[in-house]
């Protein structure tokens, strides 16, 4: 089996591991309902509407 020929450092570990990190979702306010919702995505109003 392959073993690692040095030690891998905490500063080293950590600095590979920030990249998997989680982002948060882009929320913006509707300025038509007063909402909040995901950017790109139609709040809960909006989806009502369109189906009346």
């Amino acid at each position: 089996m392959a073993v690692p020929a040095r030690k891998t450092s905490k500063s080293r570990k950590k600095q590979r591991r920030t990249q998997q990190k989680l982002k948060q979702p882009a929320i913006s306010l509707d300025p038509k309902t007063g909402e909040y919702h995901r950017s790109h995505h139609y709040s809960l109003t909006e989806i009502k509407n369109r189906r009346s």
